[in-house]
């Protein structure tokens, strides 16, 4: 750390606005420490760039007030590219029609979340591997499986990513929910997360067909673009779906109804799961309730919210899957 510190102090560069440029060296170094984090010599003067780069972003966001907060994170020191393949593991361009529904839609409470009610495990971490699509799709056959079977098993992550390839799916460099919930279907169900844990990286198939802690029979597409499909999918347990997740505004979320205008709502890049949906106040009073895979230090505990009803905003409903046991 006395290494880095040197460094800091020779550093010659400007200040962003809002910060000296000792204010950005105290925040790198204690960011540092707190990350456990070092570097050789050509790459700490990258990542404090990047960093401040970051940091900056995160100052102007939080300046306009705007209907949510960002926060520096353990991914402060990447760049949105770097952020993006690192952590999403979800490539896919959806285009579509929006079609009316064909049934009207039964009413449904204000507000409701699975998680309070017991049917989704704690929080997980995907690590550097994108793997998200494995953890979404766990996310929503553990919820299934708990509302059903009245029993609440966190499943293995790791064997999706060992054992679907030839579902299309390519371990820790993407795959899809659909394809890994036909592998759930196929092999009759997923092994216990404690007898196949997570190892954050690809490697051989070592199912055990002993070791099963949740099984599928089938999965159910929303209407796509259709959120109000999607809440009538969430209510019967929670749901896997496909977002863009590539803005810095999502990096580094924190707190409050998550919008940003340059969100897409085709070009979808992360597998999260929707819990449930709730109403606030503000530019964006209703949101959904969105479990994502990066660990309980980012964002609301491991949580999202993300604006509802708001012109399908960043594809929440255009790839989405509610599974069935």
């Amino acid at each position: 750390m006395l290494k880095a510190l040197t460094l800091l102090s020779l550093l010659v560069v400007a200040s962003y606005a809002g910060r000296t440029e000792n204010q950005y060296q105290a925040e790198f170094t204690r960011w540092m420490q707190e990350n456990k984090k070092s570097y050789h010599h050509d790459e700490f003067l990258v990542r404090y760039s990047v960093f401040k780069t970051n940091l900056a972003f995160i100052d102007e966001h939080n300046s306009k007030n705007l209907s949510f907060t960002v926060a520096m994170n353990k991914f402060g020191d990447l760049t949105i590219a770097e952020f993006s393949k690192y952590y999403l593991g979800l490539k896919k361009e959806v285009t579509y029609e929006l079609k009316a529904s064909s049934a009207p839609a039964a009413p449904l409470p204000a507000a409701w979340n699975w998680n309070t009610k017991g049917k989704v495990t704690p929080i997980k971490d995907q690590q550097q591997c994108g793997s998200c699509w494995a953890f979404s799709t766990t996310g929503s056959t553990e919820g299934c499986h708990a509302i059903t079977k009245n029993k609440l098993v966190s499943i293995s992550e790791q064997q999706l990513v060992d054992c679907s390839g030839s579902y299309g799916n390519q371990g820790c460099n993407g795959g899809l929910m659909t394809q890994a919930m036909q592998y759930i279907i196929d092999n009759k169900g997923l092994d216990t997360e404690s007898s196949y844990p997570y190892t954050a990286q690809d490697g051989s198939c070592a199912a055990n067909p002993k070791n099963i802690g949740a099984t599928l029979t089938g999965f159910t597409n929303v209407n796509a673009g259709d959120e109000s499909d999607l809440q009538q999918k969430v209510y019967k347990g929670p749901t896997s779906i496909a977002i863009d997740a590539s803005q810095s505004s999502f990096q580094f979320y924190s707190s409050g109804v998550y919008f940003d205008p340059n969100c897409s709502s085709q070009q979808l890049d992360h597998g999260v799961l929707a819990v449930g949906w709730g109403v606030t106040s503000g530019s964006y009073p209703k949101y959904w309730i969105v479990k994502n895979s990066w660990g309980t230090g980012w964002g609301q505990s491991g949580f999202i919210w993300m604006a509802r009803d708001q012109s399908n905003a960043c594809g929440v409903a255009t790839m989405a899957t509610l599974p069935q046991c």
